[in-house]
Parts: C-alpha cells; structure tokens; sequence
C-alpha cells in the first residue's frame, strides 16, 4: 500500500478515536437531548456519520456496505431524532460500530484505494478520495457533537 494511504488510514482511526473520546463518558439520557437552536442530539450525529462514510463507498463503488437494517431511515440525509423508533440502536452500539468501521473499510478497500470508479456527483472517483471527504464530515459533526455538550454543559 502507497505511503500516502497509509497516512489516510492512520488519519481516519485517529480522527474516529477523536470522536469516540468525546462521547466516552456519555449517558443515553445525554445523548438523546436536543438544545435549543440544535436540529439533532449527540445519537443522531454519531448514526450520521457511521451511515455515510458506508453510503459514501456505496455510491462510489456501486458495491453493497454493511450497513445494518434501518439505518437509512434514522440517520440518512434529512432524518432526525423524530426518525427514531424502538428499533434505533442505543449510544453505545453505535460507538462499537464506529469503532470497528475504520478496520472494516481497510479490509475492503486497502489495496483498493486508487482503483478508478465513475465519479460522483462531486468528482470523486477513487475511495481515497471518498475517504477524505468523509472525514471532513466527521470533523464537522464532532464540532456539532462538541458545540451540544458544551450547550447542556456537558464538557
């Protein structure tokens, strides 16, 4: 594997044990509490981001991701906490699925990284490439994630 994706690799489970340091010490009960000017709580964000980086490959590479049963439904694009049912996994499945994700898109796509698919809509057509832009998203939704605690004071 190319230097430059292993660097991509170390950075996407360095930034994905960022994000799981910053929900490590959270209730279920903080986790669900959507302040005020906010459209989502800390458990939507953390299903948010699990989804897409998978939707994200899927779109690219026209090949299936594990992405479990419902999940679109409760974190895809324009869903919300209003989406959630019963069936909605709790804080800490999603920690354990995002935890796990980053070995999950090594062993599928390491020696992959560079092999030209058609674009996307935004130019992308490798998983490299992909890779990166998700985990720009992950820095958004950890400032989200950090901005909600900060606001139910939550530090």
């Amino acid at each position: 594997m190319e230097r430059r994706n292993e660097v991509l690799f170390e950075q996407l489970s360095a930034y994905r044990s960022e994000l799981i340091g910053a929900v490590s010490d959270l209730s279920d009960d903080e986790g669900e509490k959507v302040p005020a000017g906010f459209n989502n709580n800390i458990r939507w964000n953390l299903g948010h981001l699990y989804t897409d980086q998978f939707l994200w490959l899927q779109a690219l590479t026209r090949e299936q991701q594990p992405l479990p049963p419902g999940y679109m439904k409760w974190f895809g694009y324009g869903t919300g906490p209003a989406d959630f049912s019963e069936q909605t996994p709790s804080i800490a499945e999603l920690k354990t699925r995002l935890k796990e994700q980053p070995l999950v898109i090594r062993q599928t796509y390491g020696e992959r990284m560079e092999e030209e698919f058609p674009p996307t809509e935004m130019g992308m057509y490798t998983v490299s490439q992909v890779l990166i832009r998700t985990i720009y998203h992950e820095g958004m939704h950890l400032g989200a994630i950090l901005a909600i605690k900060r606001n139910l004071r939550l530090r």
